[in-house]
């Protein structure tokens, strides 16, 4: 048989790496909600994190941030952010598991009002957040309440695994758009009718604006700002904090940032994240490459060169 055309764009590696995956998925949701969780967290902080280098990326990452922080506290926390992930991962990979337990699942924040009075006057809401806890905890708590909170998500390079990964973004609440200037216009449509949506904002974006962010430049994109200011829609930073069990979370929703300058709203919404970071480092997703400060100053260089040129 010859190869299938997704396989021969992703190769066999990718179909490989995704097959071991699924099965790994597969395995964990067959267990009670309690192991599965233990099971993934220590399989994603013992095992994947080391050989995949993202324990090392968590580490490096606070030290560009924190360079006094003490080694066994770095340690702890990366301790601490692998665990998160892998428990994340696995808990949104089940998702009528995860509406269900987000249904009586404290809701909280000085945001509650103002988006209870825009659902009921048909206004518009933009949700904004970044990898802290677990970001659809959150959008499923509204989802089990009967909302229908649209989104946009970054498509995994593999191919194999992106198919499986944007069928659970669909599971979770319909509309969902892939980035990119299609998917943006799709969730730009369905916030201008009135609807909610969610943006995470906490990724480099070499198109981005240098925000600091944990006292360190980050390039941010300022396009949630934007379709807020566009479509007249509360601006809301809301997080998925997970509580001391492991397993519960609470879903807070912050009070609205106000209308203005595109990146002064987006330097407001860093601050938020910031916050919640401070108050507890290990929830939030030290994985990503968020700063690439070898990256800001080849291209700092380039733009220095430009001006320079006659």
């Amino acid at each position: 048989m010859g190869k299938s055309k997704d396989t021969a764009r992703g190769g066999w590696a990718d179909w490989m790496a995704d097959r071991a995956l699924r099965g790994l998925i597969a395995l964990a949701l067959a267990l009670p909600l309690r192991a599965r969780l233990r099971v993934m967290g220590w399989a994603v902080r013992r095992v994947i994190a080391p050989l995949a280098g993202y324990r090392s990326r968590v580490l490096d990452n606070l030290a560009h941030v924190w360079p006094d922080l003490r080694e066994a506290e770095r340690q702890r926390i990366a301790d601490e952010v692998t665990e998160n992930a892998g428990r994340t991962m696995i808990e949104n990979y089940d998702v009528a598991g995860l509406l269900e337990r987000m249904t009586d699942a404290p809701v909280s924040g000085d945001g509650l009002p103002e988006i209870e009075r825009a659902r009921a006057e048909g206004r518009p809401v933009l949700f904004v957040t970044g990898h802290y806890g677990n970001f659809e905890a959150p959008r499923a708590a509204l989802v089990a309440r009967g909302w229908r909170i649209g989104g946009l998500y970054r498509p995994m390079a593999n191919p194999f695994f992106n198919a499986h990964y944007a069928a659970n973004m669909h599971a979770l609440s319909d509309p969902v758009f892939e980035q990119g200037r299609r998917g943006t216009m799709g969730l730009l449509k369905h916030i201008r009718g009135g609807g909610m949506g969610v943006l995470l904002f906490d990724v480099y974006s070499s198109d981005g604006t240098p925000i600091d962010f944990l006292g360190q430049p980050a390039p941010t994109l300022t396009s949630s700002a934007e379709i807020a200011l566009k479509t007249g829609a509360l601006f809301v930073p809301f997080f998925g904090i997970r509580q001391p069990d492991g397993i519960s979370f609470e879903a807070v929703f912050e009070a609205p940032i106000p209308h203005g300058d595109p990146v002064e709203m987006m330097r407001a919404a860093t601050r938020r994240l910031e916050a919640r970071i401070e108050a507890d480092p290990g929830q939030w997703f030290w994985i990503h490459r968020r700063w690439k400060p070898k990256r800001q100053a080849k291209r700092q260089r380039k733009r220095a060169a430009a001006r320079m040129a006659p």
